[in-house]
């Protein structure tokens, strides 16, 4: 069974950057999707970026042109480089998995597996 465990969260100013990685144990398939989401105090949870084992990326509207999200060749490591933060970006962000497919997806219920998340705070 896959487990996901998040760092890299912490506090940036307005304008700043920051780097998520996600660290994935258990893995035995070759064919995987791994996202990120995040989601803030009140808020719903939302779509940041996935990327398969294909290297093919997606993005959420709200970080096209300022994250980027990469892997290792065996869905080991996922990272999130996150550049010219806004407050906006402030919240838990969670790293996720489905093995067995390589169609991404924006949606958290096609993600089977969830890391414990990490928090980025951006301040104005």
């Amino acid at each position: 069974q896959v487990q996901l465990v998040e760092s890299g969260g912490g506090t940036v100013q307005a304008g700043g950057s920051l780097r998520l990685s996600c660290a994935a144990s258990g893995r035995r398939d070759s064919i995987w999707i791994m996202g990120w989401f995040r989601q803030a105090p009140g808020k719903e949870c939302e779509f940041v970026a996935c990327i398969s084992s294909r290297r093919i990326t997606l993005y959420g509207d709200s970080v096209q042109g300022r994250f980027t999200i990469s892997s290792d060749n065996v869905g080991n490591t996922v990272e999130l480089q996150m550049n010219s933060l806004k407050p906006e970006d402030t919240a838990d962000y969670y790293c996720a998995t489905r093995s067995g497919t390589t169609v991404l997806s924006a949606r958290p219920e096609n993600y089977r597996t969830w890391g414990r998340g990490t928090q980025v705070t951006n301040s104005s």
